[in-house]
């Protein structure tokens, strides 16, 4: 996938097209090749092996989805009602509920603190990340900070013969305020504090990311994940690694119930996560088992990590 960028700096984004790449691969390379800022986000090891729905499921129902080492599941959080039932209010998802974890995950690395500015300082990192925060943009995101806030996380990680679960949730505090005043519906607070054991899972296993890659794919909840895993896998190999379609399909095509329909959808979303990782070896097998990855340089390096984590 290097191929597009050298085509890309040799013979512009015109050049790339013609040479048969897709568009929106070509256009992510170039905003990504583009962007001068050196910004890096940061998110737990756990995230880039399990990851949230793509898309809205029954506000009572409960998600999960399995990785070589690791299996998650979400529960959705519950509100109080006027009637005096609590209502479900459904599991994160899709690409705006991504930016908002990497946003609280990225603050608590850079300020090594629980305690997370919101309100402007949210607003600010979603512009910079091309999300417009108004009308339906702004409903939106509150939406997904609701339900972050209020749901509840089991991880199963498996090491060998060794099983470990856990069961926490994201915040300690909510994300939002209700409010009664008409039309205004539930608004930011000004801070959110991290569950304890979400930030100490942060702290032991935290995976660097590039700012400018994740705002050249933002609107791509698919590709969000296939970046944050292979940022997260393929710089700690030391050697090629093939991973089964059937292992790739139970960790970013749950929705799908065929292995040709996941497949049909998932290569232009890898290209696409390839596209804002140039240091990313990743090949198909040729006898169609699946996917190779080689051991590669990591999106961020060490040297930026140290100084940005300080």
């Amino acid at each position: 996938m290097g191929k597009v960028h050298d085509i890309l700096e040799l013979k512009g984004k015109q050049g790339a097209l013609l040479a048969d790449f897709e568009r929106v691969v070509v256009e992510a390379a170039a905003q990504y090749l583009g962007d001068e800022e050196n910004s890096i986000g940061f998110l737990y090891s756990g995230w880039c092996q399990a990851a949230l729905p793509h898309r809205k499921l029954p506000n009572e129902a409960g998600w999960q989805i399995e990785s070589e080492r690791m299996a998650l599941v979400v529960e959705p959080g519950m509100r109080p009602t006027s009637s005096g039932k609590p209502e479900a209010v459904g599991v994160p998802y899709g690409s705006r509920a991504r930016l908002i974890m990497i946003y609280l995950q990225s603050e608590a690395v850079r300020t090594q603190s629980r305690e997370i500015l919101l309100g402007r300082s949210l607003r600010e990192w979603l512009a910079k990340m091309g999300i417009p925060i108004g009308g339906k943009s702004l409903k939106d995101v509150r939406d997904q900070c609701e339900r972050i806030s209020r749901c509840r996380l089991s991880l199963t990680v498996r090491h060998g013969s060794r099983v470990g679960m856990t069961n926490q949730n994201v915040v300690d505090t909510a994300m939002f305020v209700d409010t009664e005043e008409p039309g205004q519906g539930s608004l930011f607070v000004e801070t959110a504090r991290l569950s304890e054991g979400f930030y100490e899972q942060l702290q032991r296993h935290p995976v660097p990311l590039q700012d400018a890659a994740i705002r050249a794919i933002a609107n791509n909840s698919m590709a969000l994940d296939v970046y944050a895993w292979l940022a997260y896998r393929l710089h700690s190999l030391d050697k090629p690694r093939t991973i089964s379609w059937k292992a790739v399909k139970s960790q970013f095509g749950a929705g799908y119930a065929r292995m040709d329909h996941f497949k049909i959808n998932f290569r232009p979303t890898m290209a696409l996560a390839l596209a804002v990782y140039p240091d990313a070896r990743v090949d198909e097998d040729e006898n169609g088992a699946g996917l190779i990855l080689h051991p590669s340089r990591p999106p961020v390096p060490s040297r930026l990590v140290s100084v940005s984590a300080k």
